[in-house]
């Protein structure tokens, strides 16, 4: 195993990538090449392959390991390169967790099981024993929303004990929570927000981060957002939250990887191939979705130096 960096200082915005298919639905290499490439050039601050919206579900254990090895040639050092870890069971997870670890990551996003809705017990041993098969860091990854399953604040206090897990992504839909996880354990874990539309809000009230989907086709906006909110910017970060609110919205969907795909293509950065049993949008579903991104990109607001407002 590799050394531990107990405290990354994971922080900005990190790409919930989508995975790039051909028609025949194999990965296509160079397509992914040029989107990490894309992004990392709008500014993004991480990158995570291997997640939902990655389509994690659908990929072989050796195509996500491609996926690792791709970012992580991608970022070059510059940015941290994260894996989701969604497995449906613990044995599964843990060896994935094994294999990826040598390949010069630099942490992972955990979930609990999929398909099994675990409870209090059983999740915690989960995620204990995905930490256990890693010296790397963790980002706790909580959706009750999607998966059933509800890693409560009083858990992630629980879970504080493992010097692995640096990181919580929330995403149950209540802002609340990222108060509560603070008031709790104050800033043992670095938050981020995993719900698009509730970006703005988190952030106001302290995430630390911010994994974003549709930053997959609009990097500048989603970045220049997060920076605007924690520079306290807010009157200026308002009319780009308000611009953008319409598209984000399309995260917090059944059909999400579809949507942003959809998005993707239109923008001229990827195309719609999903893998069955999902499938492309089709009829007023689309039509609504490709006239929302007209709409946007007609309107589309000017924004503030990116270097300048890092710095």
């Amino acid at each position: 195993m590799v050394s531990i960096t107990l405290n990354p200082n994971w922080s900005g915005v990190f790409p919930a990538l989508t995975t790039a298919f051909t028609k025949d639905g194999s990965l296509d290499y160079d397509a992914i090449r040029q989107f990490f490439g894309w992004l990392l050039a709008a500014g993004v601050d991480g990158l995570v392959v291997n997640g939902s919206l990655g389509e994690n579900g659908s990929l072989e254990p050796d195509e996500k390991l491609a996926l690792v090895a791709l970012a992580v040639e991608a970022s070059g050092g510059k940015v941290p390169v994260l894996s989701g870890v969604a497995e449906s069971s613990t044995a599964r997870a843990c060896q994935f967790v094994d294999h990826a670890s040598r390949l010069g990551l630099d942490g992972f996003m955990a979930l609990p099981p999929m398909q099994y809705v675990s409870d209090r017990r059983e999740t915690i041993a989960h995620l204990k024993a995905i930490a256990s098969a890693t010296d790397l860091p963790i980002m706790l990854y909580n959706n009750p929303v999607a998966y059933r399953v509800d890693i409560t604040p009083e858990m992630f206090a629980e879970l504080a004990g493992e010097p692995k897990f640096v990181a919580i992504k929330e995403s149950s839909e209540n802002v609340r929570r990222l108060t509560d996880i603070r008031t709790l354990v104050g800033d043992r874990y670095r938050l981020f927000v995993g719900v698009d539309d509730l970006a703005m809000e988190s952030i106001v009230v302290g995430a630390d981060g911010w994994v974003a989907g549709l930053v997959c086709a609009f990097p500048r906006e989603s970045v220049a957002l997060f920076r605007l909110v924690r520079a306290g910017r807010i009157a200026e970060a308002l009319p780009l939250y308000r611009w953008f609110m319409p598209l984000l919205h399309l995260d917090a969907s059944i059909k999400f990887v579809q949507n942003i795909k959809l998005v993707e293509a239109i923008v001229g950065v990827g195309t719609e191939y999903v893998r069955p049993p999902r499938l492309p949008l089709t009829g007023d579903e689309r039509r609504e979705i490709e006239t929302l991104v007209q709409r946007a990109l007609a309107s589309r607001p000017s924004l503030p130096d990116l270097d300048l407002l890092k710095a």
